[in-house]
């Protein structure tokens, strides 16, 4: 409410002192300034896209000058990452922050990011304390600060380069979650048979299901109740930041000359991540002796993360490798749990979490051999009796030798595929399927990242919580980067990754048991096959493409449901002229995902019980199953709390029934007229005002959108979401095209703009074109770059 409070007198003030002071919040852009910690005079040009040109005459100058940009554009969100990272949010939240600061202090990311820097070499620390320098230079010329700071009455700290590191983690994190199926499986093991958990949490099309120990059998086991367990998993259930299974990931293809039009090669990439005003990317370009590149930087990151230099292009995909594991310790009653070699002590970390307008808290935190014990985060855990268990997870990022850091800008300076194994070998976090082409002609794919190594007599495959006491189930140590997956020049001319399954049958290593459905993927193949040699313009159509394959598959039988009503008949006959194309302005997606949100919830709300709406996603594979009558999966048509046996085919008619009386109610009762886009907006949230509806007004970006959840210009719908369940939430945070014939002739866009800042006229500029499916060009040419608007600001050492 102060919030709220606070914003409305400055919109009271109108025109006066309140406005005018935070119309000061915008950056200077032109002229010259002195500061301190430059070696060397340098410059930001900003093109007429707000995208700066930083020119330098050392590469630690650039990384200073790229610090301070970041500042200048993105300071309310890097403080926002960095309070995240490091579980500070209480300090200008409130109480209402603390549950996830405990989670975030237990989790530790920050702690390991100090022990990361201390591992990493001389040269990667000196363009770390670089940016950080050139982000406090700008803290140093006491500027006015966004409307953020203002509301929260936050104030912005010195800036270090363990922020920068704790972020890359929390990178990791975003793309990371398989702990939060390891907990589904340990919750559905109190109610279902293990056939039935392998049923809704399907396996990847086309394989069997993993064998694994029989997961109530072994719950059952334990001296505690397995009852209290599941209890413990649904409560770190609603606090894990993880994704629902489907939709999360990314594309990215990348073809030969003998592929092209041009006769080079063409790369693509776009990373799908959650929606946020300002977005996850700010577009930079660096230039110094030896350095020249263009790309996506995280604002608080040194790095140009995805991009091109005069020589190659790269772009990345989630591997989704499993590198989370839980693990149940045993205690013994005297403040120890158990391993194979007998009692241990837990490591004890106290720590203070200061709490706006409220007491300090004080957290005691507990570290087993695996990890941090995240149960403790659950009031449901602290009030266990002392002999029991608790949860630890285990985390390939918690590694204190992890030296990603080091990798990112070695990518940038990459002038060949040797030079960017090399960068790729000192890649851990998070294992990402990396594209690559160069201007000589050649292209390349390497899965690169830390994956733990399992014994063969792990039975849980890390898919389950483990006994922590069990030595089988412990990590056996890494994947060996040469046998991580990988392609050099394939005779097919082509690569593509869309988080599908990249491991040949026979493959020596467990990567994953819980690979993205091969939808995107097989649509993005089926596209590169249907033009024999590609463009810039191909590509672009290939990134924009909005046909489901997912509701393709299915569509023909949910075409055979008898309807119950003219309505119904109505809803039908426009779904049998379509084609699953997720287009924006139609209504036909809007029946058909309104019907399967009405579906979903019929098969299997009843089965889940309360971990039914955190884990309410569209689950294509396994829908598909069920309408096609595999094996005993007809069995999730019946209503398990009723005495009758429902079949699919009343499940159907009854689903369809009860959306279109939904969608009626949220769009009016004219279906023809219903629209994806106004259903299906994109919906940038900002943090934290989105959450406030009065806030969220100013501060968040909305624009409607096409696709859905399996299309390749994805969309992803949160069905638990009762308010917005058609909201697209999860996109292309970014989407790129690297032209190798003529770099300068590459293209790239992200979802809102290059400012935070909400008075800005980059605060949402690309969004639109975004959602169109247009391109900016990708330019570093100073002399094309002088020919157009711009605002050039020199960067002047003081005395």
């Amino acid at each position: 409410m102060r919030l709220v409070l606070g914003l409305l007198a400055v919109l009271l003030l109108g025109a006066g002192s309140g406005f005018v002071t935070l119309r000061q919040s915008l950056p200077r852009l032109e002229g010259e300034i002195r500061l301190a910690g430059l070696s060397a005079p340098a410059e930001i040009q900003r093109d007429r896209y707000g995208i700066p040109h930083i020119r330098a005459q050392t590469l630690a100058d650039a990384v200073f000058a790229l610090g301070f940009a970041h500042a200048q554009d993105r300071l309310w969100q890097m403080e926002m990452n960095r309070r995240i990272a490091a579980g500070r949010l209480a300090e200008i939240l409130g109480p209402g922050a603390l549950e996830t600061d405990r989670f975030l202090r237990t989790l530790g990311v920050r702690r390991v990011a100090e022990a990361n820097l201390r591992q990493i070499d001389a040269e990667t620390r000196r363009l770390l304390d670089a940016y950080a320098a050139g982000v406090n230079a700008f803290l140093a010329t006491d500027p006015v600060l966004p409307p953020e700071f203002w509301l929260t009455g936050a104030r912005p700290e010195p800036w270090t380069p363990v922020d920068s590191a704790s972020w890359i983690k929390m990178m990791a994190w975003d793309l990371g979650a398989n702990w939060r199926s390891e907990l589904l499986r340990m919750r559905l093991a109190k109610t279902l048979p293990l056939a039935r958990i392998h049923e809704f949490v399907a396996p990847y099309p086309g394989e069997p299901p993993p064998e694994i120990a029989d997961l109530k059998t072994l719950y059952g086991t334990l001296e505690r109740d397995d009852v209290q367990l599941a209890e413990d998993a649904t409560r770190l259930l609603a606090l894990a930041p993880g994704e629902p299974p489907d939709g999360v990931g990314s594309n990215n293809w990348v073809v030969s000359g003998a592929r092209s039009t041009s006769g080079k090669p063409l790369l693509a990439n776009d990373p799908h991540l959650g929606l946020t005003a300002p977005p996850v990317w700010y577009f930079a370009h660096l230039s110094a002796p030896g350095t020249n590149v263009i790309g996506a930087t995280l604002p608080g990151v040194p790095a140009i993360v995805l991009g091109r230099n005069d020589r190659i292009a790269w772009g990345f995909t989630n591997t989704g490798p499993d590198v989370q594991d839980l693990f149940i310790e045993k205690l013994d009653g005297a403040g120890n749990y158990l391993t194979p070699e007998g009692p241990r002590p837990f490591t004890l970390i106290e720590e203070t979490i200061k709490v706006k307008g409220a007491p300090d808290e004080k957290l005691r935190i507990r570290v087993s051999r695996h990890g941090p014990v995240v149960s403790d985060v659950s009031r449901l855990a602290q009030q266990q009796a002392p002999r029991g268990y608790v949860l630890a997870f285990a985390w390939t990022a918690l590694a204190e030798d992890d030296r990603t850091l080091q990798a990112a800008h070695k990518f940038a300076h990459a002038r060949n595929w040797s030079d960017f194994l090399a960068a790729a070998r000192e890649f851990q976090v998070p294992q990402q399927n990396m594209v690559y082409a160069d201007v000589d002609g050649n292209i390349g794919f390497i899965a690169a990242g830390r994956v733990p190594v399992r014994k063969p007599e792990n039975d849980l495959k890390g898919l389950a919580p483990a006994p922590g006491w069990d030595a089988r189930y412990d990590w056996a140590g890494w994947m060996p980067f040469e046998e991580l997956p990988q392609s050099y020049n394939p005779a097919s001319g082509r690569i593509w990754t869309a988080n599908e399954k990249i491991t040949p049958p026979g493959y020596a290593h467990f990567i994953t048991g819980e690979w993205q459905p091969p939808y995107r993927a097989n649509r993005i193949a089926e596209l590169l096959d249907a033009v024999p040699k590609h463009s810039v313009g191909s590509f672009a159509r290939i990134q924009g493409d909005v046909l489901s394959l997912a509701m393709r598959e299915s569509l023909p039988r949910l075409l055979a449901t008898r309807p119950r009503s003219e309505n119904a008949r109505r809803a039908l006959e426009l779904l049998q002229r379509w084609d699953g194309t997720m287009a924006q302005g139609r209504p036909e997606p809007v029946i058909a995902w309104g019907w399967w949100r009405e579906l979903t919830r019929a098969l299997y709300a009843d089965e889940l019980g309360d971990a039914f709406k955190p884990n309410w996603a569209p689950r294509a594979v396994f829908v598909a199953n069920v309408l096609a009558r595999e094996g005993d999966h007809a069995r999730w048509c019946d209503d398990v709390r009723t005495p009758a046996v429902e079949t699919c085919e009343e499940l159907l008619a009854l689903s369809l029934e009860t959306a279109l009386a939904e969608l009626a109610r949220r769009y009016g009762a004219d279906m023809a007229s219903w629209r994806w886009g106004d259903a299906h907006y994109a919906r940038h949230e900002h943090r934290p005002f989105g959450r406030q509806p009065f806030l969220a007004r100013w501060f968040d970006i909305l624009v409607p959108s096409p696709g859905d959840t399996y299309t390749v210009n994805v969309g992803r719908q949160d069905f638990f979401d009762e308010q917005r369940p058609f909201a697209n939430r999860h996109a292309a945070s970014l989407r790129a095209i690297y032209d190798l014939a003529d770099p300068e002739k590459s293209l790239f866009i992200h979802s809102g703009g290059q400012s935070g800042n909400v008075f800005s006229p980059h605060y949402a500029a690309f969004t639109d074109a975004w959602a169109k499916g247009e391109y900016i060009p990708m330019l570093t040419s100073r002399a094309t770059l002088d020919a157009q608007p711009h605002q050039l600001l020199r960067l002047i050492p003081s005395p």
